[in-house]
């Protein structure tokens, strides 16, 4: 099984390689991918040390798999080229999301529709796939009228050079290069990536859109707020949802404890809660804070947490590769 890693010098691709030895995927040739630059660059994996190569040299090497990380255009550009010689790509970048010819998948919800035809299978947001963690249970059973969406997301979610921003200004130095408009520390910025011509950030219009296409189901409205907060290590969201049906609070924490990937943290007579801090390093969505909303009926209001780097994005592509590899799908 040879597995290439597209981006593995970045903050993802390195965590990807981290996931895979984890969870001991039967990696038998790893083929780890950079920019020109890290050509011949050394990465370690298993106790083995690889060299790192360019991208027509991992497309030469025909890998079954390809997890990449490495932003939309180099996507755009070179995942086709990896499905044209046999080789299934699982893409974190928003590229593919949307196109309706391409997957979008979050395991525990949909990896069902995959197909040895599909080639180019799409990792979904990291925002994204926490939320539908949580919604995709709870639809099923109450059917959802309305979701509001805050979210809350660390600057790793921006990559290297934003948590290099982060703690140069904790210290002082305000030399350090600006992925930012504005100082992160001590401040929360109501903007995630770039703003469209209705005022929205692309953020916010992947957490409106991508949920629909995940659970298969656009009869219900969505509307998102993203903000980037000083945190080191994982996304936080508060979540409104109003249901067509009425729901037992008790049957919903049930529900979610018994979802495969969720954890519920929910104990406010003991403090008891999902925080980026405590979900940093782990694969599991947490959620918490549960309670109804007093001002209307049917509606809930909770608080989920995850690992953006982890389940919201290497370990949601690793758990993709698996489900291939079990259903003899590559």
């Amino acid at each position: 099984m040879k597995i290439a890693v597209v981006g593995a010098t970045g903050m993802v691709g390195q965590v990807m390689l981290k996931v895979l030895e984890e969870r001991n995927f039967p990696v038998t040739e790893l083929i780890p991918v950079a920019s020109e630059k890290s050509v011949g660059k050394k990465i370690s994996f298993k106790g083995n040390e690889y060299s790192i190569v360019s991208m027509q040299t991992a497309i030469d090497m025909k890998p079954e798999i390809a997890l990449f990380s490495a932003g939309g255009n180099t996507s755009l550009e070179f995942a086709p080229k990896f499905a044209e010689v046999g080789t299934t790509v699982i893409d974190n970048s928003s590229a593919f999301r949307m196109m309706e010819d391409k997957k979008l998948v979050v395991p525990e919800i949909n990896a069902s529709e995959l197909s040895k035809n599909d080639k180019i299978i799409a990792n979904p947001n990291c925002s994204t796939i926490q939320l539908v963690m949580v919604l995709h249970p709870l639809n099923l059973k109450y059917n959802l009228k309305r979701v509001i969406v805050s979210t809350y997301q660390s600057v790793t979610g921006t990559g290297k050079n934003a948590v290099d921003q982060l703690n140069a200004e904790i210290t002082g130095d305000n030399d350090v290069a600006k992925v930012y408009p504005y100082e992160i520390f001590k401040n929360a910025l109501p903007q995630c990536d770039v703003f469209a011509e209705d005022d929205y950030t692309k953020e916010e219009i992947k957490l409106m859109t991508e949920p629909k296409k995940i659970m298969g189901d656009d009869s219900f409205n969505l509307s998102a707020t993203a903000v980037r907060v000083p945190v080191q290590g994982g996304h936080s969201e508060s979540v409104n949802i109003e249901f067509e049906n009425d729901f037992d609070l008790d049957e919903v924490r049930k529900i979610l404890s018994e979802t495969p990937g969720v954890v519920v943290m929910d104990d406010v007579s003991n403090k008891i809660y999902p925080m980026p801090l405590y979900s940093e390093g782990k694969d599991e969505v947490f959620v918490g804070r549960i309670r109804r909303d007093r001002s209307q009926p049917n509606t809930l209001n909770m608080w989920i947490v995850a690992d953006n780097l982890r389940k919201g994005a290497a370990t949601n592509a690793v758990q993709i590769a698996e489900y291939l590899l079990e259903n003899h799908l590559v």
